[in-house]
């Protein structure tokens, strides 16, 4: 694997929590289907297509908000998935409608696979700025040269 890195970490702050979310059935349900609650499938759709990434078309987020080829090719598939459920209920259908299209399950299937990478990557990014010496808190110590 290589790890193209980042620019824009604070996009992924963003992606990968909007990507765990497409890939649980229940916090759908239970958050989205909440007229109380501020998430939807609609701010889901914001984060991945418009804002933090382009599911439709990801390569020019590898190292701004994706690290790897493998979390392009997985968004590309997420963004594709998506594409046939909306052809199929229409853009303007409500989240329950989107959650009950039988092209569904490919959706949250795909997110789940792509949520397992982007959280592997980020958790071997992690264990990278560890063993190079950056600790939490920071301290007055400097990293390990």
């Amino acid at each position: 694997m290589i790890d193209h890195g980042i620019a824009l970490p604070y996009y992924r702050l963003h992606v990968v929590p909007a990507v765990v979310a497409l890939a649980s059935p229940t916090w759908q349900r239970e958050v989205w289907l909440d007229p109380d609650r501020f998430e939807n499938l609609d701010h889901v759709v914001h984060v991945l297509f418009d804002d933090f990434c382009n599911a439709e078309d990801p390569m020019p987020w590898l190292g701004q908000s994706l690290r790897t080829d493998e979390e392009v090719s997985l968004m590309a598939r997420l963004g594709a998935a998506y594409a046939r459920v909306q052809d199929l209920v229409g853009a303007g259908a409500g989240d329950e409608i989107y959650l009950r299209s039988p092209g569904w399950p490919d959706v949250v299937a795909t997110a789940a696979r792509l949520a397992q990478v982007l959280v592997g990557n980020d958790h071997a990014a992690l264990g990278k700025l560890h063993d190079a010496g950056h600790r939490w808190p920071p301290s007055a110590e400097s990293p390990v040269p």
